[in-house]
């Protein structure tokens, strides 16, 4: 049971858009101000971070918000330097909320002589007293792994079912899912049986990091409705590519669902330029000016559901609720008609 009056919330510069839904969320939620505990984060000269907590911390059940996103180096320092600056304050208890953990994709040695990020990112968090991590579509599952303390993964697919069901549900029966690759599998078929549609793959073959040689649709997507689902879209180049494979192969329309938009270097253009008729992203990254300005790219908000995920972890009760239309429905009632 919580033994301080209500969960606390610093953010550091990397969302801070979402951080503030958050605290939003929650005060409707609770029926009071939530609002984010004032600190201030500063870099010195030569770019060393600065971090001072204005209020009084001791005691209380810490949640710092923080996407280790681009620039990934210095939001990850930043979020180590929060810890670290709560647990020197006698906070009770820190849980990291990052709602996009970079490093993820450095998860395995893909080659003689290489690290494995992911896990080394695992070791500085838990390291600085972190003592519990909220994330959302990690990269590789089996991330969790890597921590000696709880992790709670959330998925987006329950939120992307409920927009789809919102947007299509006179479509249900010309809906195809598409994996974009044969790794994405499990995840693009937790969103088929959610929505009840059949499953499709897009087989790639890469002879080089960053560049794809060869696409193959596996299943019969002529005459359907594509939704490609994947966790993140970084540069776009595949995602474009395998859309128009699938336009190639019948497909009348389609649509990507993608956890998180990276969005790096020529992505918005490729987007703009596409076949795709929708690209949908969560806003886990902060999205830049000219992603909220693409007219083919719509935004998910996750405030909700991270708000009520803290609420859980805060109140001891199951954070696994939240993948149940049951619970999610009411969380997001009235949102998907405004976006």
């Amino acid at each position: 049971m919580p033994t301080t009056p209500e969960p606390k919330l610093i953010s550091g510069n990397a969302n801070l858009p979402l951080a503030k839904a958050i605290a939003k969320r929650m005060s409707m939620h609770r029926g009071v101000n939530v609002g984010l505990v004032d600190a201030r984060i500063e870099r010195f000269n030569d770019a060393e971070i600065f971090v001072e907590v204005y209020e009084n911390v001791r005691g209380e059940d810490m949640f710092i918000i923080q996407p280790t996103s681009n620039p990934a180096n210095d939001n990850l320092m930043e979020l180590l330097i929060m810890a670290d600056a709560l647990r020197r304050s006698s906070a009770q208890r820190v849980t990291a909320v990052i709602p996009y953990f970079g490093y993820a994709r450095q998860d395995r040695r893909s080659k003689a002589r290489t690290p494995i990020s992911a896990k080394l990112v695992a070791n500085m968090l838990v390291g600085t007293g972190i003592e519990r991590v909220l994330t959302m579509d990690l990269h590789a599952a089996q991330i969790q792994g890597f921590f000696d303390i709880p992790v709670d993964n959330l998925y987006a697919s329950p939120v992307f079912a409920l927009d789809i069901m919102s947007r299509f549900k006179d479509d249900m029966a010309d809906i195809m899912v598409v994996s974009p690759d044969v790794g994405g599998v499990a995840r693009a078929r937790e969103l088929a049986k959610r929505i009840n549609a059949p499953l499709s793959i897009v087989d790639k073959r890469r002879e080089k990091p960053g560049e794809v040689a060869e696409m193959t649709v596996i299943g019969d997507v002529k005459g359907k409705k594509c939704f490609i689902v994947d966790d993140m879209v970084d540069t776009a180049g595949t995602l474009c590519k395998a859309a128009e494979v699938l336009m190639e192969n019948g497909a009348s329309e389609v649509h990507s669902y993608i956890t998180h938009g990276v969005m790096s270097g020529p992505a918005v253009e490729r987007v703009t330029k596409s076949v795709m008729k929708n690209l949908v992203i969560t806003d886990t990254i902060q999205p830049t000016e000219a992603v909220k300005g693409a007219p083919n790219i719509r935004i998910l908000p996750t405030a909700p559901v991270f708000a009520q995920a803290i609420l859980n972890i805060w109140n001891g009760t199951s954070v696994s609720s939240l993948f149940d239309n049951e619970t999610l429905e009411p969380i997001y009632e009235g949102i998907f008609a405004k976006i």
